[in-house]
């Protein structure tokens, strides 16, 4: 919880990610806050306060997976609302002239994204694609499963996209993003 709130103020991708993995981490202890609260968060060296401000957290958390129907799989619509703001400035970004450096490295990830859509049985955007490449490679490296060198390049390219579109997230959220187009 408290991670989540660093990140959200300053990488809206991160944040995404470790919201993801908190979904995981809550259907592995099978949506039991008791369960997270002896298990997980007791390994934590939290005072009372954050204690129960961490245990409050994660109980709305489990709430909101089971109200939506999230307790095997799926994403919180919380967090399907920031996919989709991210990629609608993605489409803005785009489609203006203004941000040539952006584009560049859109259509430079472009070819990874197409080979990585056709690897997935539904269709996703261009940022779900990126998004679910780099929440797949980090499972694997947490697993310590190996990455191959293609794959470790493809990320590397998607990375530094998602983070431009990160940092032009958060200048669009302080207002400071200009379109003039």
């Amino acid at each position: 919880m408290f991670i989540a709130q660093e990140l959200r103020k300053r990488n809206i991708a991160e944040y995404l990610l470790y919201m993801w993995q908190m979904e995981d981490l809550i259907r592995a202890y099978d949506c039991s806050l008791s369960r997270i609260k002896t298990e997980y968060l007791s390994r934590f060296d939290y005072s009372e306060d954050q204690l129960a401000e961490a245990t409050d957290w994660y109980g709305n958390l489990i709430r909101m997976m089971n109200s939506e129907g999230k307790r095997e799989h799926g994403h919180l619509q919380i967090n399907e609302v920031i996919l989709s703001d991210m990629s609608e400035l993605n489409e803005r970004l785009l489609s203006s002239s203004k941000f040539p450096f952006y584009s560049a490295q859109y259509y430079k990830v472009l070819p990874f994204v197409i080979e990585l859509r056709n690897k997935t049985s539904h269709p996703e955007d261009e940022i779900e694609t990126c998004m679910n490449a780099l929440y797949g490679v980090m499972l694997l490296r947490l697993q310590k499963k190996e990455v191959s060198d293609e794959t470790s390049r493809a990320v590397k390219e998607i990375t530094t996209f998602i983070g431009m579109l990160s940092d032009y997230y958060a200048s669009d959220k302080t207002g400071s993003l200009v379109f003039d187009d």
